[in-house]
Order: C-alpha cells, then sequence, then structure tokens
C-alpha cells in the first residue's frame, strides 16, 4: 500500500482454510503485482475462529510475499456472513471485493466487476448462472439442483431479478458498503441475500456479471447450513423491512 486510501480492499473469510490459504494468497500476490490501483491495495483476511493454522499460514504467506494484509480474527466461529461483515467494516478502500477462500472465482476476473463500477453501478457480483459455459467444473448435481430451488425462493421472496446470488465474488463500492454491512444481520450462509436486499432497499444499483467458477471440492457449505438459509429468507425479508422503516421513521 502507497500511504492514503487504498483503491481496493480485499476481504477474505476463512474457516479453516490452512491447507488453501498459502496457494490463495499467491495467486492474489501475482494479481495485483501487475494489476494493483496507483493507490495501492490492502489484503483483509477474517479467521472466523478456525481450530487450525489459518491465522499463522496467513501471516507467514503475507510476510514472504510482501502482502499487504491486515489480519483480524474471531475467537468463536460466528459464521461466513460475520466473517464478511466484519472485514468489510474494516475496509478502508474506495472499492470492497469479498472473494471466497479457495478463490472459486480467479482474481482476474476482478477486471468484469470493476467495469460493471466504472459504469455506474455501486455493487457487482460475479454469476455463475448467466453464462453457463463459464462454470468449468461443476458442482454435484444435488447441490445445483439445491441450488436453483433456493434462488427460486430467493426471487420470490428477496431480491427479484438476480439469477445468481450466492457466487463468492462480490464487489461494493466503498460507500455501499458501509451502507450494507453497518445494517447487516445474517451470520452465516444467507448473508448474500441480506447484504442484496439491503443495497437494493437503501438504492444502490446493482450489476450481475457472469465470471468463471470451479468448484471446490471441499466445500465449507454443508447441507444443513444450507437448508438452514432457505429458512432464514422469510426472516431476512422482515428483518430488512423493519430496518428500514425504522431509518425512515428517524429520519422523519
Amino acid at each position: 500500500m502507497t500511504g492514503g486510501t487504498p483503491g481496493i480492499s480485499v476481504v477474505v473469510p476463512a474457516f479453516n482454510e490452512e491447507r488453501r490459504l498459502p496457494a490463495s494468497l499467491e495467486k492474489l500476490a501475482a494479481h495485483f503485482e501487475v494489476s494493483a490501483p496507483p493507490s495501492g491495495w490492502e489484503l483483509i483476511v477474517v479467521d472466523d475462529g478456525s481450530s487450525d493454522g489459518t491465522t499463522r499460514v496467513s501471516r507467514e504467506t503475507s510476510e514472504r510475499l510482501g502482502l499487504p494484509l491486515r489480519l483480524l480474527r474471531h475467537e468463536t466461529n460466528r459464521g461466513k456472513g460475520a466473517a464478511v461483515r466484519t472485514g468489510a467494516l474494516a475496509a478502508t478502500g474506495d472499492r470492497v471485493l469479498v472473494t471466497d477462500a479457495d478463490l472459486s472465482t480467479p482474481i482476474g476476473e476482478l477486471a468484469k466487476l470493476e467495469r460493471a463500477l466504472d459504469a455506474g453501478a455501486a455493487v457487482s457480483i460475479g454469476s455463475r448462472a448467466l453464462d453457463p459455459s463459464l462454470v468449468r467444473e461443476s458442482q454435484p448435481l444435488y447441490r445445483v439442483a439445491l441450488g436453483r430451488l433456493f434462488n427460486v425462493f430467493v426471487r420470490l421472496l428477496c431480491v427479484g431479478g438476480i439469477r445468481d446470488t450466492q457466487c463468492g465474488f462480490k464487489l461494493f463500492t466503498w460507500t455501499a458498503s458501509r451502507d450494507v454491512f453497518s445494517r447487516a444481520k445474517v451470520d452465516r450462509f444467507a448473508w448474500d441475500v441480506e447484504a442484496l436486499l439491503l443495497a437494493r432497499r437503501l438504492g444502490h444499483r446493482i450489476e450481475e456479471v457472469p465470471v468463471l467458477w470451479f468448484n471446490a471440492e471441499d466445500s465449507r457449505v454443508s447441507l444443513a447450513a444450507g437448508a438452514q438459509a432457505y429458512v432464514e429468507l422469510l426472516r431476512i425479508r422482515r428483518a430488512v423491512d423493519r430496518a428500514m422503516r425504522l431509518g425512515n421513521d428517524s429520519r422523519g
């Protein structure tokens, strides 16, 4: 980082990622060595109460590669949504990228999301649904089916018009990120739906962008967690409606 406000903050939520993180951090280092904004960048790894060496390898790999690391840690596992929220609220960059620790979407796809923001969007999200040919390694069929069913409920109950809310590659302007994550409450895997619903209710334009995607074999999303995400949808809708009403009442 060159001093002042970095051009982008890269937020990586991590839970028991000792094995996968070093390779991902090397890919981030290689990308930003040639593609960093003029004002630099920052890397925020949020260790969500890992029981392995996630914190250690984050620090050691970042020191070896000279990465501009800010390492945050939850003492207990609180969930991916909580980790994303912690990282996003700590971010100081003009733009805030949230990406999975396994880089299922390669960091080179960031340019596509940046172009959407350059064109006026406040939030740009990677999508596996807009161009299926870009999904180079698919999930098992049962996960694909469950994901499609989940998206039907998402569009009916929360965020219409978005075909893939769950791809773990999302870029926000700093203002949109702050607006959304200062209000967000969901700690686990339906955090994406809440974030996008909040963004839309707050008037931030969302652009869905087709991106490359490779399935990670040891996904952290269990079937039980996926089932819980369905239950979360109605609660998210009610909570966001209530938060927006309270905000409107306080301004009145």
